[in-house]
């Protein structure tokens, strides 16, 4: 039988809606057998919106196992739940974690997991403290599409990774939508380094803080700019630069919400050959691997599609959800693919650019 997980969910949204409903499909579909997943408890701030919620979302036997309830507290509280996946807005994942984690249950938050580097650090000390799991819901390092790139990378024959440009971008229309709106409200962590950052930065993560000849060491330098919008004072472009000088190498992020990303919104150049990875960055369904005739040279000897768009059952979240599910039945507190290490550098990184605007800062 699989290990089955029980879960609530705090925020009645549009992530949380895609969440549940990726792991609530039969897991057969993605060739899992050993775990599962129940939704048995949804919080909004309104049971009556949380009930309209699971109504929509929740359909056939597990509707009947979901129970609304009208505050944050009361699902973290309820018995029949294991862990709470955490979809507020950005700014009320510090205290959502906080009280689930006191009441006992293991944390998947959505990204950014928190605020800022001081929240998370506290999150950590507490899960540590309450010996719960606790992961931020980075769900584009658990596609099988970024597992295959990982496979390429670490085979070793692109040689070694020189410059990586990543961005995520779109068209959020910010002079026709509310100033209340997630995107724009300073109030709710808007803006495109909080909202779209974390997708440029699990690349490089991927790539290069996970590199086994970096051995866990930060970057040794970034640097970053803001551009900010006149209506709320949110960044509305936002590129930042990763130096990992004892790997010659350099990650060129970038993140935006008034145009869109390029087509081949993600390359990594290799002394050997490239990957090209088409938009969007957080959901590829293929990429393409080249390899060079000879090292740094322009011309391209052989070149590999991967393809996985047929492949793909659902939007993708359900993968985190069976890791989640696999480190609680193991005991774990965190994940080894994407631990609290790599969400403490992102939020370091967050800080850093959003401090950063008058000048580069170093690490050692």
């Amino acid at each position: 039988m699989p290990y089955t997980l029980r879960w609530g969910i705090l925020g009645a949204g549009w992530i949380s809606s895609s969440f549940v409903k990726d792991i609530l499909l039969d897991p057969s579909t993605r060739d899992v057998d050993d775990v599962a997943h129940k939704v048995t408890a949804v919080g909004s701030r309104d049971a009556k919106k949380a009930q309209e919620w699971i109504d929509k979302y929740i359909t056939g036997d597990a509707h009947a196992e979901a129970k609304a309830y009208g505050s944050y507290e009361e699902v973290a509280n309820a018995s029949d739940v294991d862990a709470i996946y955490i979809g507020t807005p950005h700014t009320h994942h510090y205290d959502c974690a906080v009280a689930s984690i006191n009441a006992g249950k293991h944390v998947l938050v959505e990204k950014p997991a928190t605020s800022n580097l001081a929240e998370w650090e506290a999150l950590v000390q507490l899960a540590k403290e309450k010996n719960v799991f606790l992961m931020e819901a980075m769900w584009t390092r658990f596609l099988p599409v970024t597992k295959a790139m990982k496979e390429v990378i670490a085979g070793g024959e692109l040689g070694e990774l020189r410059v990586l440009h990543a961005d995520l971008a779109g068209n959020f229309d910010i002079n026709n939508i509310p100033k209340t709106h997630r995107i724009l409200d300073p109030q709710l962590g808007g803006g495109a380094l909080l909202d779209l950052g974390p997708y440029p930065l699990i690349w490089a993560i991927l790539a290069l803080y996970e590199d086994p000849r970096n051995e866990k060491r930060h970057p040794t330098r970034i640097t970053g700019n803001m551009i900010k919008t006149k209506l709320t004072g949110v960044d509305s472009s936002t590129v930042f630069v990763l130096d990992f000088e004892h790997l010659d190498a350099q990650a060129i992020l970038s993140c935006g919400i008034t145009i869109s990303s390029p087509e081949n919104a993600l390359i990594m150049r290799f002394s050997n050959g490239n990957i090209i990875v088409p938009r969007p960055i957080y959901r590829p369904d293929s990429f393409k691997v080249q390899k060079l005739a000879k090292e740094g040279s322009n011309d391209v000897a052989e070149e590999k599609e991967y393809e996985f768009k047929s492949k793909l059952v659902g939007g993708g979240w359900h993968f985190q959800a069976d890791e989640v599910a696999r480190c609680v039945r193991d005991g774990k507190i965190q994940s080894d693919l994407w631990g609290l290490d790599k969400t403490s550098l992102e939020m370091k990184i967050f800080d850093e650019v959003r401090a950063d605007e008058i000048g580069p800062s170093k690490w050692y």
